[in-house]
């Protein structure tokens, strides 16, 4: 039985299971296991502001939307 030379078996960003759990290690030892849970709420509230952030509309689309129903209010002028 042969085995596809394209077949992979590695995770996100092309690493193995021992890579992940290498770098795990690593974290855990930099930054303690009091610190790792505060940083990754953080970065979960930075990720959720930004989807906020992307998903509201812009002052200038607005301004523009304003425009737009102010004139469609405006009544034709016929001469």
């Amino acid at each position: 039985m042969q085995i596809p030379t394209n077949f992979q078996t590695a995770g996100p960003f092309n690493l193995g299971g021992g890579e992940i759990v290498v770098i795990a290690v690593v974290f855990l030892v930099l930054f303690g296991g009091k610190k790792l849970p505060e940083m990754a709420k953080g970065l979960g509230e930075g990720i959720r502001n930004f989807k906020q952030a992307v998903k509201e509309p812009t002052e200038e689309e607005i301004r523009q939307a304003k425009k737009q129903e102010e004139a469609s209010k405006e009544p034709a002028h016929k001469d």
